[in-house]
């Protein structure tokens, strides 16, 4: 890698907390300044502008959470235990978030609906991403018949990280882990339902 490239990354890397916790209108050139200790010409020289930065920072956020995705599914290989895994990630984000701020996708998801088109497709492009990994367990699950024939992947997918994300914003809000914990119970029990001969229940990852 490039000086260049280390520079930029580190750029990216030290912005991507700033821009979760304070959002791309609230985040201003001189917080980046700080957060980063470039300049803004130095900044510039690798970022055409603040919004590029922000893509780049936001991407950066997804790659760190699809890298826990990719450590907690490594060696399952039942669809449940797969399902389970990928809870454990949102559970753990409560108390071991990879950024400060809550999940960037939320975050930018709520912001960008009004702020910055491209922003939102970035967000959007990242929540398909893992309603299609859950999907495509819960098909996998039922093809090979681990799962019951009625569990329909869109829905499980929806269902899974709508109350994820919502037990993240209830956590954050109120400071409170016990809303995830609440919703990883309650997800846990939905998903072991969707199990078929399940004899002994497995636990989130």
């Amino acid at each position: 890698m490039s000086k260049g490239e280390q520079t930029r990354r580190r750029i990216i890397a030290r912005a991507a907390g700033i821009f979760n916790v304070q959002g791309f209108s609230g985040t201003s050139m001189g917080d980046l300044t700080r957060a980063t200790g470039f300049e803004k010409g130095g900044i510039y020289n690798h970022f055409s502008s603040k919004e590029a930065l922000a893509l780049a920072a936001f991407d950066y956020a997804v790659e760190l959470i699809a890298q826990r995705f990719h450590d907690a599914l490594a060696g399952q290989e039942r669809a449940i235990d797969r399902l389970l895994a990928i809870v454990g990630v949102f559970q753990r984000y409560v108390i071991d978030p990879p950024l400060p701020g809550g999940c960037p996708v939320l975050n930018t998801a709520i912001e960008a609906d009004d702020s910055s088109s491209t922003l939102r497709a970035h967000a959007q492009a990242a929540m398909t991403s893992w309603q299609k990994l859950i999907g495509k367990t819960v098909k996998t699950g039922v093809e090979r018949g681990e799962l019951r024939p009625d569990a329909e992947p869109r829905a499980v997918a929806t269902i899974v990280t709508a109350i994820l994300e919502g037990a993240l914003m209830l956590s954050q809000l109120y400071d409170d882990p016990a809303y995830m914990h609440r919703a990883v119970e309650h997800l846990t029990a939905y998903l072991q339902s969707l199990v078929v001969d399940s004899t002994t229940p497995a636990q989130p990852a």
